[in-house]
């Protein structure tokens, strides 16, 4: 067998990104956790890689057959039906004498001889990838757990001096001693979980390469695991140039300052029914006029509405999209893991050169994607600076409680995140209940603060001039009063 240094891929792309490259040649990784979680799955991914490379593979199993295993593989469009199979379970013909390695039957040697019989039919077979699964299977040749560490360890060895690249499969054991002693000897481990998180991997070791720390996000489709490593945001360099994106709205603009700066993150915050989708679809269909392409991403409306909404109030999405200058991708509910979304949106980002993405909305998102509050928030802080880094301007809308007033800026406590705050709220004058628009953050460059008038009409959105001797409206208790107090409409 040749000898090779570069890593060699594990068969799933986001797994050998989370390794660094892939599995050390001849080197034996453990993949651990409970029934169902994909472990066998993942093994046969790595032999099916082999096998796509012209190596010869080995499948050493013990507890399904090797036609469940190959039925198990094609239901998901993995292949091992060209794969070396070894069955080492109880009901196997493997130590009898018509076994195809003509060994001989085990009442007639000493119970060593059994480990040693393995060790004969791997090197027949010669392969440069195994997958021992389960690597329990051993305890069946062996004639107690003393025998059965001691031969675990001389297997190993013996697979690594024949610079055999090994994934063995184990789910998780009572007895600790065990756990210790296969996880010690094992180069890398890969542990795999299912929980309200949805289906999660992590590499909590990976002798010579390193990984990726934390954990990732996994599913299991018809193409079998798709592996969605964390974003991580990396730097990009851009030189700083404050180039105002507009709304194309006369008074919002002059409201904002003449616009929010590229490579910002700006949230739009208000009441149900406020218009911040409308809003940052005007900012959409603004940026679409000066040759910008957009996605936006629905987590509270499916697209058909959406569009509808959009068209009645002359805003033309439906020709956007026609032109090739919006996507609108609407996410159905937990269906998607953080990273899997964040995957998405760079694939997105990547092959469309797009300019803006909007989240609509974030109350939606993290009651969609898989995952506690605390955690997607994160995973959502990153993803927003990937974008940034990238050049990419964000919109996200932001649904507060209060129908009048504001008492915080966004939900989540996800101000810290966002380089602009524009609000919607209501406040009742004359009797009538109205909409107010107006600016609490703008990281970069000058803005009103005073509020404006919100309406949306038939022919889009309007806004008014500034409201002037109108108090507390931040407070929920607007009031009419002498001359404005200019710090008491400035919010720092």
């Amino acid at each position: 067998m040749e000898h090779r240094t570069s890593p060699v891929s594990s068969g799933v792309g986001g797994l050998d990104d989370i390794l660094h490259g892939g599995f050390v040649p001849g080197r034996m990784y453990l993949v651990h956790g409970q029934p169902g979680t994909g472990k066998t799955l993942l093994g046969m991914h790595f032999l099916e890689e082999g096998l796509n490379d012209d190596e010869t593979v080995l499948f050493i199993h013990g507890e399904e057959s090797k036609e469940e295993i190959v039925a198990n593989g094609e239901a998901v469009g993995i292949d091992v039906t060209d794969a070396e199979f070894l069955d080492l379970g109880p009901d196997s013909d493997f130590f009898t004498e018509d076994y195809s390695y003509d060994l001989v039957d085990p009442s007639d040697i000493e119970q060593d001889r059994y480990t040693q019989n393995i060790h004969d039919a791997i090197r027949e077979i010669d392969p440069d990838r195994v997958v021992v699964d389960p690597i329990t299977q051993l305890r069946y040749v062996e004639a107690n757990d003393y025998q059965f560490r001691k031969r675990i360890l001389a297997f190993m060895r013996f697979l690594k001096q024949r610079e055999i690249t090994v994934v063995t499969t184990a789910t998780p054991s009572t007895d600790q001693e065990y756990d210790t002693e296969i996880r010690s000897l094992s180069d890398g481990i890969i542990e795999l979980t299912r929980g309200d998180g949805g289906r999660r991997i992590k590499v909590a070791k990976h002798r010579a390469l390193g990984q990726r720390e934390g954990d990732h996000g996994m599913e299991i489709r018809g193409s079998g695991l798709e592996i969605f490593p964390q974003l991580v945001p990396e730097r990009h360099e851009h030189p700083f140039e404050s180039i105002q994106l507009e709304f194309g709205i006369e008074g919002l603009d002059e409201l904002v300052g003449g616009g929010f700066d590229k490579r910002t993150v700006t949230f739009i915050s208000g009441p149900t029914g406020a218009g911040k989708t409308s809003t940052g679809t005007q900012f959409l269909a603004q940026a679409a006029k000066n040759g910008m392409k957009s996605a936006v991403y629905l987590f509270e409306e499916d697209m058909e509405t959406y569009e509808h909404r959009s068209e009645a109030i002359g805003m033309p999405v439906t020709t956007m999209r026609e032109e090739g200058t919006l996507s609108i991708t609407e996410i159905e509910p937990r269906t998607l893991s953080g990273e899997e979304f964040a995957h998405m949106v760079k694939q997105e980002v990547d092959e469309r050169e797009t300019d803006i993405v909007m989240i609509d909305g974030l109350d939606g998102y993290t009651t969609s994607i898989q995952g506690n509050e605390d955690m997607l928030v994160r995973k959502l802080h990153a993803l927003t600076r990937y974008l940034k880094n990238r050049g990419v301007t964000v919109l996200i809308t932001n649904e507060i409680s209060e129908i009048t007033g504001i008492s915080n800026a966004t939900s989540n406590n996800l101000s810290y995140v966002a380089d602009n705050l524009l609000f919607l709220s209501y406040v009742e004058m004359d009797g009538s209940l109205r909409k107010v628009v107006g600016v609490l953050k703008k990281r970069s460059g000058s803005f009103e603060h005073n509020l404006r008038e919100f309406k949306i009409e038939s022919n889009g959105i309007r806004v008014g001039e500034p409201l002037t001797g109108l108090y507390g409206i931040l407070q929920g208790t607007p009031r009419m009063g002498g001359p404005a107090d200019p710090h008491q409409h400035q919010c720092e």
